[in-house]
């Protein structure tokens, strides 16, 4: 049995880096804290439905940063004994959770929205143009420090969108205010909140299936199983490959798993060999980068199956 852990150049770069993406999610904490407080207060105040949504889209961003930050913590902790692969998932949960809660904050709001339009309601317009014109400053600021992480990590990527969405809600929200305090058009507010609504929806259900998908342990949707094994019994002297596992692990690491039948009894000196082409092969085709291989020769089990439980 062989477990390489060839290739882990690749996964120490620069911790500084990973301090500084905490220290920019605190700040966006705090920045979320302010706007959620003031827009509540301001929609409770001014009757703006749309502000009320923008702030329960903010305090959604609170938690869902809160979240992050703490996975984002966990993912450093050290693997022990009793968790041999550390924490490494954390941060795939927390996009998992921040996107189911996305789409029930947003079912919440259209319901609103739609009795709101069956009852209009005044709005003290005021105050929605200026709690808006916050929150896009908020959230906008928020954004840029977040940006480069959410373009490598799912869970920062979960963050960004809950900050990103609330920006453009907040801009929504603004030009909504200047409708109403201009035209009176207090429709715009309602139809405002769904619009907001439908694109939570929208942009959660791809988060919340790309880390289901690493949760449930699929093969990523870049890996082709069959090309990895026909890569594999190309090596020589390699007669089947069978019995292949491939998960992802969070968004760094792919393993692979797999019994591999040789042609011949080699010894152990040649398989290391064998093994050094294969981890080779898999890591630069296929970016798997942990294998743990079984070697087998004449042993009967079913070479048939590729993939079993």
């Amino acid at each position: 049995m062989s477990h390489s852990h060839s290739h882990s150049h690749n996964h120490s770069h620069s911790h500084s880096h990973k301090d500084l993406k905490g220290r920019n999610l605190i700040i966006t904490i705090f920045l979320n804290i302010l706007i959620t407080v003031a827009q509540a207060i301001g929609g409770i105040i001014s009757g703006s439905l749309s502000l009320l949504s923008d702030a329960l889209h903010n305090f959604s961003d609170v938690l869902s940063l809160i979240i992050s930050y703490v996975a984002t913590l966990l993912s450093k902790k050290k693997a022990s004994v009793s968790k041999t692969f550390g924490y490494k998932r954390a941060e795939i949960i927390a996009a998992f959770v921040n996107s189911s809660t996305l789409i029930i904050v947003a079912i919440i709001l259209i319901k609103e929205a739609v009795e709101r339009f069956v009852n209009p309601v005044e709005i003290e317009s005021n105050l929605v143009i200026w709690l808006s014109l916050l929150g896009i400053l908020a959230n906008g600021f928020s954004v840029l420090l977040i940006k480069k992480d959410a373009k490598v990590n799912m869970n920062m990527k979960s963050a960004y969108l809950h900050l990103f969405t609330d920006m453009m809600a907040s801009v929504a929200v603004l030009i909504g205010g200047i409708l109403m305090k201009f035209y009176a058009f207090y429709w715009v507010d309602p139809t405002l909140t769904i619009l907001i609504a439908l694109y939570l929806i929208y942009m959660g259900y791809d988060l919340l299936k790309s880390s289901t998908r690493v949760l449930m342990l699929f093969t990523p949707n870049t890996i082709e199983v069959q090309q990895i094994v026909s890569a594999i019994t190309k090596i020589r002297p390699v007669k089947n490959v069978h019995h292949v596992h491939i998960w992802q692990l969070n968004e760094d690491e792919v393993h692979l798993e797999a019994h591999i039948d040789f042609d011949e009894d080699i010894n152990l000196s040649e398989f290391d060999l064998i093994l050094e082409k294969i981890e080779e092969e898999v890591y630069h085709k296929f970016g798997i980068s942990h294998l743990n291989i079984q070697p087998e020769y004449g042993k009967c089990d079913s070479k048939k199956i590729i993939v079993q439980d």
